[in-house]
């Protein structure tokens, strides 16, 4: 038999973003006591709980069940042939807050405009 399944880092990233088990709730459409039961193994959230707990800490299931220790979430990418430094470039990119992603975004947007117009 198949027991529950542990979110191993729930409380992990919870904690990390200073939230309360509420909080946590309120934002996945849940209950307190059942984030308390996520994070102690009590009980097994469904699928849709697992993808807004996910959504939510803007991490992978695979995160919150400790089947990966890649926080980030994981996205489809074309495949390139990058040279050390532009993997790198990704690498610390991907680490990126979403909102300093937009920044970062931004900003090569307007560099990009700025050296097209100069030619």
């Amino acid at each position: 038999m198949i027991g529950v399944l542990y979110l191993t880092n729930l409380k992990l990233l919870r904690d990390e973003k200073g939230v309360s088990q509420q909080k946590v709730a309120d934002a996945v459409g849940s209950n307190q006591q059942s984030i308390h039961r996520y994070e102690n193994g009590d009980y097994e959230p469904d699928i849709q709980t697992m993808v807004s707990l996910a959504d939510y800490f803007d991490t992978s299931i695979d995160y919150l069940v400790g089947r990966t220790e890649i926080k980030r979430k994981i996205e489809p990418v074309e495949k390139y042939a990058l040279n050390q430094e532009e993997a790198s470039l990704i690498e610390v990119y991907r680490g990126f807050l979403p909102e300093y992603k937009q920044c970062l975004v931004t900003m090569t947007e307007a560099l990009s405009k700025a050296i097209g117009s100069a030619k």
